[in-house]
């Protein structure tokens, strides 16, 4: 009799936090969650360990709710979960460190492992900076043009953007570590073609991550600008509704 009526208890209360989370509002946890990503890569300067476990843990919780049924499938979703998913580069790069810091003795450390290691960083900051970005720009649309944008604002085209930004910045960072690897294996100079490779490489690599650096700066610039326009556009309406 005992276990049947805690079973019965326990059924009831996984039932009843199950219908709480299916009650909850996922777009207020949706904006919350990318209040922090834009702290995390537009506001701070680099990202610290506070910010990357919040980003995890809230890329997590994102994860999950979006399995819900209750989620609709809409363009910012869309962008929402991969931005989720970039933060499984961050798990697999901290992960990957703290595996290699704990067994220093027993596994061998190449120079391959910890240039790949921090291009998963850059690669996780970098794709989230550009999905942030496009979250600005739908909401920059939503505000001003809420009918002429619609064609745009499709979930096919947040898909086709979503893969094109992955496989721009996983392209930038295969060509970092092969510059990463072919500087840590180099020898003296010489006049054979590796060296030529090295060179060519070496300056590739320096052009991206400029290009990469003032993209960054202008990214910043340019949500700065969408958040200030949305702000005071929607203080202008409130200030005439309530005259």
């Amino acid at each position: 009799m005992g276990k049947a009526s805690s079973g019965c208890f326990f059924q009831q209360m996984c039932s009843s936090l199950a219908g709480i989370f299916r009650e909850r509002d996922h777009m207020k946890d949706f904006r919350r969650y990318l209040v922090l990503k834009y702290i995390q890569y537009l506001v701070l300067s680099s990202s610290n360990a506070i910010s990357t476990l919040l980003g995890v843990l809230g890329s997590g919780y994102v994860m999950l709710t979006l399995q819900s049924t209750r989620v609709s499938s809409k363009s910012t979703t869309v962008f929402i979960s991969s931005l989720a998913k970039a933060d499984l580069l961050t798990f697999v790069s901290v992960t990957a460190e703290l595996f290699l810091w704990s067994s220093a003795v027993s596994v061998p450390r190449t120079a391959f492992t910890p240039a790949l290691l921090q291009n998963l960083l850059t690669a996780n900051a970098h794709i989230s900076t550009m999905l942030l970005s496009c979250v600005a720009v739908e909401a920059y649309l939503i505000t001003f043009f809420p009918v002429e944008s619609r064609c745009l604002r499709t979930v096919r085209k947040a898909m086709l953007t979503s893969r094109a930004i992955w496989l721009l910045v996983a392209t930038e960072c295969a060509l970092l570590q092969a510059d990463d690897v072919l500087k840590a294996n180099s020898t003296s100079p010489s006049c054979s073609p590796s060296v030529w490779l090295l060179h060519f490489s070496s300056g590739a690599a320096a052009l991206l991550r400029a290009l990469s650096y003032l993209l960054g700066i202008l990214l910043r610039i340019v949500n700065v600008y969408i958040y200030y326009k949305i702000f005071f556009s929607v203080s202008n309406r409130s200030t005439v509704r309530t005259k």
